[in-house]
Parts: structure tokens; sequence; C-alpha cells
């Protein structure tokens, strides 16, 4: 294996089977609730979160991965003088990437390369993963990061919530903000696209946009042979089962999974979120 050292965020939420086997550092996100502070993935879980949101009066917020968090994980890498690859959620959507940038400062003459994924989510965690599989493979770094640079091209996430509401309290949702001049209660199919939230199309029923999202899934893949899909949920298991189930069928792919959304972008998404992300890298 190279010796150089894979860094990302937790709204990445790559599964830790995953996480452990490719030795990939997280970064870990910040949720804000009340007066009290938490780690993403660390001090909270998904399922923890999800319970405590429906039991609360108290809208959590979220604050990017820390300076101090990079620099935690940075120092002792750069104490060995092995090389970091850093890949983190869109800059349109968190501060994350400039936390890694000034942390990335406090060494000087470091080989440290910061990656904007424009995702997040899985969509992010299997640009990772490519990065971490071509170093596996014996790929220099620098030949990682250049698949790391280009993996947002093969990758994409298109997502149904139950509400848009929580998106629009939390600030994050882009350009289907225009959706807000319609009603409230449709279930749009939405994705990330530019480092955005953008809505792709309009729809009545959660049923009809998932069956809809699968539909535009397997169009945007036609033709591709090495597929890798995971299924996102956010307090909707079973749901994000049926659809990996359905998308497996249809697609093929050399790998799926389901992935929970963590806690800091399932406060931005709101519970029931389900999503289909795709990576053909």
């Amino acid at each position: 294996m190279s010796d150089f050292a894979i860094v990302t965020d937790s709204t990445a939420y790559i599964p830790q089977d995953l996480i452990d086997k490719y030795h990939i550092h997280v970064a870990p996100q910040v949720l804000i609730w009340g007066e009290e502070s938490y780690l993403d993935g660390v001090d909270i879980q998904p399922g923890e979160f999800y319970q405590r949101l429906e039991e609360t009066d108290v809208y959590p917020t979220t604050s990017q991965a820390t300076v101090v968090s990079f620099h935690t994980i940075f120092e002792p890498l750069v104490g060995q003088q092995i090389p970091i690859l850093a890949i983190v959620i869109s800059e349109k959507l968190s501060g994350t990437l400039q936390s890694a940038q000034q942390a990335k400062a406090m060494f000087p003459g470091a080989k440290i390369e910061l990656v904007d994924s424009q995702s997040t989510a899985m969509a992010m965690g299997f640009q990772v993963l490519a990065a971490a599989r071509a170093r596996e493979r014996g790929a220099s770094f620098e030949k990682s990061l250049e698949i790391a640079k280009g993996a947002h091209n093969q990758t994409g996430v298109f997502f149904v919530v139950d509400t848009l509401e929580y998106l629009h309290r939390g600030g994050r949702i882009g350009g289907a903000s225009k959706l807000f001049g319609t009603a409230l209660n449709i279930k749009p199919l939405l994705q990330v696209t530019g480092g955005r939230v953008e809505s792709f199309e309009k729809i009545r029923t959660k049923s009809k946009a998932i069956e809809r999202m699968l539909d535009v899934v397997e169009e945007r893949l036609d033709g591709e042979d090495t597929i890798r899909i995971a299924a996102l949920h956010a307090a909707a298991e079973s749901e994000a089962v049926r659809i990996l189930e359905a998308a497996k069928k249809r697609l093929d792919p050399v790998e799926a999974m389901i992935s929970v959304v963590s806690p800091v972008v399932g406060n931005h998404a709101g519970p029931g979120t389900v999503g289909l992300v795709y990576s053909t890298v």
C-alpha cells in the first residue's frame, strides 16, 4: 500500500467496516443542541439523534468540523512525514473545507492536499473510497489525488424528503428554494449537483418520487460496467432496504450497501429522508 493518509469528514458516513478496512481518518462535524455540543458520530449516533429529534421542542443547529479536529488528525501524520489527502463536504454546503485549509496552514511545507467533493453523504463517501482503493492497489499519492479530484464527475445522489421544512430551516435548500412557491406537501426528487441541493422534478407522492429516482439512476448508468450504489436513509431503514433491493435488480452493481444519514446531514434533510447514491469509479 502506498504510504499516505486519507481523511474525510463525518458527513460521508462511510460504513464503519470500510473505514476500518481502508484506514480512513474522519473529522467529526458538530451538532449544537441547546447549550450542548456533540461531535457527529462520536458523541451522538443516528438512532439516538432521530429519536431525540422527535421528542424535543428545541431545534438543533450544526457547525462545520473544526480546525482543531483537522489539526488533531494532521499533526501525528505530519510528524511521521506521511502525506495527507483530505476529501471533504462541498464548500457550498459547509465551511469544513475552510477549517481544513486553516489546519493545513499550521503545517507549512507538509504534503497536504485538500479536495472539495462537491457533495456529501455516500456520494462523497464513494469518492473517498475510490482514492482509498487506488492507494490499496499501490497508486501513488499524485495518482490518487487525480482520482479524487475527478471522482465527483462519476458519482451522484438523488433523494426524497418527507418535508422540505428541514432543508428550508437549515438554509441548505440551494436552488430548490423555488419549490416553496408551490406547496410544502409535495415530495420533490432532489439531487446534489454543483455542490448544492437542487430540485430535479416536482412529484406529488413519495412512492412516485422513489420510483422516479430509480428510473433516473438507471438511465444515468446505462452502459456502465462498474456500478456501486448505496441506499441512504434518515430513520427510514426498511424503506432504504426496499430501494436497495430494487436498485440491485435493475443495475447489477459490483457493490451495494445501506448508509445511514449522519446526524448533521439528517438535521438538514429531516427524518424519513431516503436516497440513492451511485458511483462508477
